[in-house]
């Protein structure tokens, strides 16, 4: 065989090769269908990054597909945010001008994936100053906007593009003049709840009427089950394990020793949805797939696994890196501890310079001071007081409203500014809450300290009022 016949064999064989190796990144999905990303997705996304057909659903679709897919998942959370720019506003013929300049009816035209050159904070793919395409003569009817540029609207504490509840004017207008730390700083819900879980009657004992006798043997779990909200509530072990099973011989066939997460939504639906909303849980979403091999050779879609902690973007610990995030991940398996789920369980994973700075912070004093007793209810601040923090629902069935846990961290996380209504304000003042979180040095000493930053557009709003000029749309 001449040298070019044997080039040419090597370059088929390669070529099928390369072929072979493209197809199982594709169908078998994986760490191989990961190196066929055409870029690094957002930080928003990286975790679902392998369940390609969450997003692109058909493989003929453009931009209407994707649109569909965005709005399938952020819709609600929209709408909660009472949308400070809703397609409705650029629906109107009166702002077809400005269609031209930015198409804001689609996600992508701010939101592209797979963009990691051009992706900057909350996963924005337009230039810093993108405001000034509609608002260039702002100056004119601001005399406060004079001279600010525009790559500072959405970074200094003033706009939120999504959600202004907490920096429109008149709100500004109406919390001016706070004191930086309210009298009595106390985080009311937390304190609702608590009362509540303590009116009902433990139970003190288990038998072969909740679980098989050789489950019982264990003392210790037994034990740490009657001290949880499970047995002050009347649920016993065959409420998880057994779920829906009466005699004591079905429990026994249908017993299972790991009750899947669908056992504990059973109960917790709220909890349960807002996990799978954010970063820890949307992983287990419906929908979040991705295609394994399964039998002689026929492909499926399979469920994503539990986030694990070693895809993580923040810095994390080293003793984490084996872990999935699951309810027990951090609530545990039997005892609950809901006081532990709420500092250690966070720094258990969490290595970053925020995290580590909680220890010794006044959040963490107040919080060991309530702890330990020596503190009201309510004025302890964990980690998941304020990433996590309880919110008053309806009851559809009873119209009564329940405390309950958001468990979607981002909910109140990016931008940091959709903190302030929802935790900032139980305890501080709106003026000091917009410039604790305009204060990036300040986050990450944990609020140790006080903010270095100031933002005047309260200050800006009242010199307005004073002036008795209108305040706009």
């Amino acid at each position: 065989m001449g040298r070019t016949a044997k080039l040419w064999v090597v370059w088929l064989l390669s070529t099928l090769l390369g072929g072979a190796v493209l197809l199982a990144a594709m169908i078998f999905g994986g760490p191989l269908r990961a190196n066929l990303l055409i870029g690094k997705t957002t930080g928003g996304h990286h975790q679902i990054e392998l369940a390609c057909e969450a997003c692109h659903t058909s493989p003929f679709g453009g931009g209407e597909v994707l649109q569909e897919a965005c709005v399938g998942c952020h819709k609600e959370e929209l709408a909660a945010a009472k949308d400070s720019h809703p397609l409705k506003k650029f629906r109107d013929p009166r702002n077809a001008d400005r269609l031209a300049k930015l198409d804001a009816t689609r996600c992508v035209t701010c939101h592209r994936e797979h963009k990691p050159e051009i992706t900057g904070a909350m996963g924005v793919t337009l230039p810093g100053d993108y405001c000034k395409l509609c608002h260039e003569n702002v100056a004119k009817d601001r005399p406060s906007h004079v001279g600010a540029t525009f790559d500072t609207c959405a970074s200094a504490g003033c706009h939120n593009y999504h959600d202004n509840r907490a920096l429109y004017e008149d709100f500004l207008e109406q919390h001016a003049g706070e004191p930086d730390v309210k009298e009595p700083a106390v985080v009311e819900l937390r304190v609702q709840e608590n009362e509540a879980i303590e009116e009902r009657k433990p139970l003190t004992t288990v038998d072969a009427a909740n679980a098989p006798s050789d489950k019982l043997a264990d003392h210790a779990i037994t034990g740490e089950w009657l001290a949880t909200a499970h047995s002050k509530a009347g649920v016993n072990c065959a409420g998880c394990h057994a779920p829906k099973k009466k005699a004591a011989a079905e429990i026994a066939a249908a017993w299972s020793d790991h009750p899947p997460a669908a056992v504990c939504a059973a109960c917790h639906e709220h909890e349960e949805k807002s996990f799978t909303q954010g970063k820890h849980g949307m992983r287990l979403a419906a929908g979040m797939k991705s295609q394994v091999a399964g039998l002689f050779g026929v492909f499926r879609d399979a469920p994503l696994s539990p986030m694990p902690v070693a895809l993580a973007r923040l810095p994390m610990s080293e003793k984490a890196e084996g872990r999935e995030l699951t309810c027990v991940s951090c609530h545990g398996a039997h005892d609950f501890d809901t006081t532990e789920a709420q500092v250690e369980s966070c720094t258990g994973c969490h290595a970053d310079e925020h995290t580590k700075a909680y220890a010794g912070s006044p959040h963490d004093k107040l919080w060991r001071a309530e702890i330990a007793g020596q503190g009201p209810k309510g004025t302890g601040v964990s980690c998941a007081t304020c990433h996590l923090p309880r919110q008053a629902i309806e009851d559809p069935e009873t119209y009564t409203e329940r405390i309950v846990a958001n468990h979607n961290q981002n909910d109140s996380l990016r931008p940091n500014e959709k903190m302030i209504r929802s935790v900032c304000m139980g305890c501080h003042g709106l003026q000091f809450s917009i410039d604790a979180l305009a204060d990036t040095g300040l986050i990450k000493r944990n609020f140790t300290g006080r903010p270095e930053r100031h933002i005047k557009s309260i200050e800006w709003v009242m010199d307005r009022v004073r002036k008795g000029e209108s305040k706009g749309p």
